[in-house]
């Protein structure tokens, strides 16, 4: 049975951590655990650290080290370029589900169609976080604060450049065009689609234009689809 695993906001090497006060709840009031039990944590950046509980304290529980583990990150990066919907629960989905999978970062998309609202990134990032730990992964996607269309297709980090759109117009499939490059990023639309005039700035960008199926999705949909087959392949 694997062992509970609970996330660090900072690691800094050393042998005996100090638990902040919510690990320290959810681990003795709520798990129910005791002293000398073993825990797994990690800080969301490659270090996995098997422990044994040596203080059982529900505000400020301490933990031993027992082995530490460096994980490598992935071979590829997959960024995840998806406009905010209106359903703030969808949008939230989405972000579980995509750390799930095992992308490398997600950036709020603001296109032209975006519907305006409140971005909380904090309440955001403890998403990011919880699906994190229930996944046991060792290395937490980055949340990138939102950027405008315009400024996301300037950038040239990428090695792969892809646009989802519903359009007719001509299009490939995203199974076919994925490479080896190991710096990949897909933009998925708002509600309603990207523009005409979006789409052409992008393809003017060097992006390539690409459908995810033959049916319709909504954008967190969409989002998961893409994340999917960049993730798998």
């Amino acid at each position: 049975m694997a062992l509970p695993f609970f996330y660090l906001n900072q690691y800094q090497g050393e042998d005996r951590i100090l638990l902040d006060e919510a690990n320290s709840r959810h681990m003795v009031a709520v798990l129910r655990m005791q002293t000398g039990e073993g825990v797994q944590l990690t800080d969301g950046k490659g270090n996995l650290l098997q422990c044994r509980i040596s203080e059982a304290h529900k505000k400020k529980a301490i933990v031993d080290l027992i082995k530490k583990e460096v994980l490598p990150p992935p071979v590829k990066k997959i960024t995840i370029a998806i406009s905010p919907v209106k359903n703030t629960t969808r949008f939230e989905w989405f972000l579980e589900k995509a750390t799930e999978i095992g992308v490398s970062a997600i950036i709020p998309l603001i296109a032209q169609r975006t519907e305006k609202q409140q971005f909380r990134h904090d309440r955001m990032q403890q998403i990011l976080i919880s699906a994190l730990m229930q996944s046991q992964q060792a290395w937490l996607p980055e949340l990138i604060q939102p950027v405008r269309f315009a400024d996301l297709i300037k950038q040239e980090n990428y090695s792969q450049k892809w646009i989802a759109h519903c359009l007719d117009t001509e299009r490939k499939s995203l199974r076919t065009q994925i490479g080896a490059g190991n710096n990949q990023l897909l933009l998925i639309g708002p509600e309603g689609d990207f523009t005409p005039q979006e789409i052409e700035l992008a393809l003017q960008a060097g992006f390539e234009a690409v459908t995810l199926g033959d049916t319709r999705l909504r954008t967190e949909t969409a989002g998961l689809v893409g994340a999917t087959l960049l993730c798998v392949s």
